[in-house]
């Protein structure tokens, strides 16, 4: 480790620290331990919509392309996951501050009983739109 007098590594250091650690404290009190999940670094934000005719989920991932995100449904809910790389990181470039999350994250949206049909996932503005229709029933 870096000595306190050379703040750059120490400080990178100490950030890299402190995020695992705050890591570790929120995969222990938010979420359910798996080997799968344990790799998850980040959650997303979600904002679900629901009206008569379809369920609308939106999660926020600035800078992940369409490409980078798998959707998987799950009984009773919807799994999005993926990795957000680092952007503009070059040999001999110093991170000067972080606080956009970056790494693989996943987000479980749970989802209203009833079908549901996935539609294509659109990604606009830095957000992944995913629509649902309802089947089995008449749209009102």
């Amino acid at each position: 480790m870096s000595s306190r007098n050379d703040s750059t590594g120490w400080t990178w250091s100490q950030a890299c620290e402190l995020i695992e650690q705050a890591e570790r404290l929120h995969r222990q009190f938010f979420r359910a331990a798996s080997s799968e999940r344990s790799q998850v670094v980040w959650e997303p934000p979600a904002d679900v919509f629901e009206d008569e005719r379809e369920v609308v989920v939106i999660v926020a991932m600035p800078g992940v392309s369409a490409e980078g995100v798998q959707v998987v449904g799950e009984p009773g809910a919807l799994v999005v996951r993926g990795v957000r790389p680092i952007p503009l990181v070059r040999p001999g470039s110093t991170v000067r501050h972080l606080e956009i999350p970056y790494g693989r994250f996943e987000r479980r949206v749970p989802l209203p009983t009833g079908r549901l049909q996935l539609q294509e996932p659109q990604v606009v503005d830095g957000c992944v739109i995913l629509r649902l229709r309802k089947t089995g029933m008449e749209a009102r």
